[in-house]
């Protein structure tokens, strides 16, 4: 299989970031935020999930079947959601940058998914600004490359980290979708609050 693509993380939607105000987080706020995000039982259910595909799909072929493979690809994807998580907690903590979602107060299908889709790119900083999401693209892009290290040769290429960074910036996106909309469709499917 030539392209390896990480899903656990967007398997785990952000919903930590629902309907906030704003308030700067501190550096332990922000470290919190991303081990939750990261390594919360939806996370890793997903990892596990992710782990079991690669495993159907022998990939890399390289690492086998049976458990011994499967172990190498789930400490594959955990690893690569832990390096995300902390490339992301170090760039946003340095950078004075916000990692959460904010809803949109307008209403509308395009209005709320161009919300959605200009969080992915952008983000508050501490002080309330809005500025490129450097934590993100930073993380996206950096973790794709450096997981790739540990794979076999033939799967450590520029081509291959460009296109998981763009996955992960995509599952970002679809992240963010579900945080703008999913609070609507829990109420209106499930009558709740």
């Amino acid at each position: 299989m030539r392209f390896i693509l990480y899903t656990s993380v967007a398997l785990a939607v952000p919903l930590i970031g629902l309907a906030q105000p704003f308030a700067a987080l501190n550096a332990q706020e922000k470290l919190s935020f991303h081990v939750k995000y990261s390594f919360n039982p939806l996370a890793l259910a997903g990892v596990a999930a992710y782990a079991g595909i690669l495993q159907e799909a022998d990939a890399p072929t390289e690492w086998g079947q049976g458990a011994q493979g499967y172990g190498k690809r789930f400490a594959s994807t955990l690893a690569y959601s832990g390096l995300h998580s902390a490339l992301a907690f170090g760039l946003d903590t340095a950078l004075h940058q916000d990692p959460r979602y904010f809803r949109s107060t307008n209403t509308g299908f395009w209005r709320r998914t161009g919300h959605a889709l200009r969080g992915t790119i952008l983000t508050r900083t501490d002080k309330g600004a809005e500025t490129l999401a450097t934590w993100r693209i930073g993380s996206a892009y950096g973790a794709a490359y450096l997981s790739n290290q540990w794979y076999p040769g033939r799967l450590n290429t520029v081509g291959l980290g460009f296109a998981q960074g763009t996955l992960q910036l995509g599952w970002d996106l679809a992240g963010n979708l579900g945080a703008e909309f999913w609070p609507d469709i829990k109420r209106k499917v499930f009558r709740r609050k």
